[in-house]
């Protein structure tokens, strides 16, 4: 056998014994006549012992071992005489007796440490290489708990497993489809799902009552920290469910995976309409780790001659606990970032309530000492605050001071990652108006269902119409979300025509759904979670590449494999022969 024990398991009580193991040489250390090498496999490091006076050809052979080398070694575990108090085996090492070299290694690109010098591009380049460092080995196992633990949890209340298909329609609504070919039937295409929505619908249909899928999704969208071409999304349906009835189950589902990997108890999920997410936090995933609400200033700071603020839409603060002490530098620092193209504004107005109550503002000019202490008093400012003022179009500055919000609090340091709060986002927009197609888009998707009591709305005035949907926020992250959907064939085609489809097309593209409607489809809903944002979220970071083991680059590029990549020309021959141009569809509006 290669091994009787793994590389972190063994302890003081196995002192005596005759042991094999097998890994990576992670580090030699060469004494003279003693060579200590310590041995890393999967479960953790071993030394390994080499004593020139027992054997000095071993010791030897032992010398020329490289960075990475695979080898076996035999020998008997005796207790280390300078005590690794860092290492769960610090108590023991082996005295080898017998060592083979399983395979040899060419010397790392990078260090294997936790805090390697290898660049991010690196890294990925040599990903099998990255893996075998304890920080990307932990990260892995903290999901596979994390797929385990949500296993269990959804097992319990009985949800049944059930795969769905990879190979689907493209649909015009929502990203872009990533779309493969059919030799089988030139010139169609098949998509790659960017989510099991409709299939999961059909479940419910089919009497399976709760559903999930632990899914990979795709998506051809650009990229960031957080999104990747092809994802893992926690997948769940209930039949016969109401709105409060998904909280609760998925609420319930989130505190058992703090409790289970994290040994954290969540307090009740806090409740928050989109529109007082948006008044309040301008983000739709607001970050509760710390205040700073978005105050209305506009009455406060109206009738002043101050035509930057006479002219706004909106005028917005924020007061910054205990920050009046920030310097001109640092406060013309948030100025400048505020003003980058990523955030668009004009600039930033500030007040800074002094300790002894007195204020001092960047227009002086224009507002008296009575007249900034109505700006402390809109802001629920204290002595020792500072008031950030941004003004301009309503939806854009409160945006804008959203961003310039979690800025600061990342530069005061409020964002602790080992801190959690979450929260449900609730009562959505159904519809978004889209100003280059000239038409409604659904802010989800078209499935879900509006309030009843908004229903009246959709043809007199859709944007008034809310929506039967939620989504969770830790963190300020969206770690998913989902809707009541609608189970009625006549209300999906009132849905569709109000989105642009025509009958024609509605039929095209979703006619086998509705005509399933029509044969007993019963109210449900659910929701879906990004698997890879949610593992990030409970290692405290928010990067998920590093919760992936073999990610795409922010260009959606596999650096390791070097795909995508041409195909040769006999493929292209099988998929268009004859070089026919794939049939098309009319496009949608």
């Amino acid at each position: 056998m290669y091994r009787t024990h793994t590389c972190g398991e063994l302890r003081k009580l196995h002192i005596g014994k005759v042991v094999t193991l097998s890994g990576w040489v992670k580090a030699k250390r060469d004494k003279g006549y003693l060579v200590f090498i310590d041995l890393r496999d999967r479960y953790g490091v071993t030394q390994l012992a080499f004593n020139r006076n027992n054997n000095s050809g071993l010791t030897d052979q032992a010398v020329q071992l490289g960075r990475e080398y695979v080898v076996q070694a035999t020998g008997k575990v005796i207790e280390r005489s300078s005590v690794n108090p860092d290492l769960p085996t610090g108590d023991i090492e082996i005295l080898v007796s017998e060592l083979n070299v399983l395979n040899r290694s060419k010397t790392p690109p990078f260090t294997l440490d936790d805090e390697t010098d290898g660049g991010e591009e690196l890294r990925m380049r040599y990903r099998y290489l990255d893996l075998r460092r304890d920080k990307m080995r932990k990260n892995l196992e903290i999901r596979h708990r994390l797929a385990i633990e949500a296993r269990k949890y959804l097992d319990d209340i009985h949800f049944l497993e059930v795969e769905t298909p990879y190979l689907i329609k493209s649909t015009p609504e929502g990203a872009r489809d990533f779309v493969v070919p059919s030799r089988m039937n030139p010139g169609q295409f098949y998509a790659l799902p960017q989510s099991p929505q409709t299939f999961k619908q059909l479940l419910m249909v089919s009497g399976f009552d709760r559903y999930y899928q632990i899914v990979k999704c795709f998506r051809d969208e650009d990229l960031r920290a957080d999104r990747q071409p092809e994802f893992t999304q926690l997948d769940c349906e209930m039949a016969f469910a109401d709105q409060e009835d998904i909280l609760q189950t998925f609420e319930g589902l989130a505190r058992h995976l703090f409790k289970t990997l994290l040994n954290h108890d969540v307090p009740e999920f806090r409740r928050m309409t989109y529109d007082d997410a948006m008044r309040l936090y301008g983000s739709d995933k607001p970050d509760l780790r710390f205040g700073m609400p978005i105050a209305d200033l506009k009455e406060a700071v109206s009738g002043a001659g101050f035509k930057v603020f006479d002219a706004a839409e909106l005028v917005a603060g924020i007061c910054v606990t205990g920050a009046s002490g920030l310097s001109r530098k640092e406060i013309d620092q948030l100025i400048s970032w505020v003003k980058r193209p990523q955030i668009g504004a004009n600039g930033i107005v500030y007040c800074k309530c002094n300790a002894d109550g007195t204020f001092k503002s960047s227009v002086d000019k224009f507002y008296d000492q009575n007249a900034l202490k109505k700006w402390a008093e809109a802001c629920d400012a204290q002595p020792g605050d500072l008031i950030l003022v941004m003004a301009g179009e309503l939806h854009k500055t409160r945006k804008q001071m959203g961003e310039l919000r979690l800025e600061v609090a990342d530069r005061q340091g409020w964002r602790d990652p080992q801190q959690f709060a979450c929260l449900w986002v609730v009562d959505f927009p159904l519809l978004e108006w889209n100003d280059d197609h000239q038409r409604w888009h659904a802010m989800h998707h078209p499935f879900t269902s509006p309030k009843t009591e908004d229903i009246a709305f959709m043809d007199t005035d859709p944007g008034k119409v809310r929506a039967n949907a939620y989504d969770m926020v830790i963190n300020g992250a969206e770690i998913g979300g989902g809707s009541i959907r609608i189970h009625d064939k006549e209300m999906q085609h009132r849905m569709l025509k109000l989105l642009g489809f025509s009958a024609s097309q509605a039929e095209e593209q979703f006619g086998f759904l509705m005509n399933a409607f029509e044969y007993g489809a019963p109210p449900h809903g659910g929701a879906a979670f990004g698997f890879d944002r949610w593992v990030a979220i409970f290692a405290g970071q928010y990067d998920i590449k590093d919760f992936i083991a073999f990610p795409k680059n922010n260009a959606g590029r596999d650096v390791m494999i070097d795909a995508p990549a041409f195909i040769d020309q006999e493929q292209r021959d099988e998929l268009f022969p004859d070089n026919k141009a794939p049939a098309t569809t009319p496009p949608h509006p």
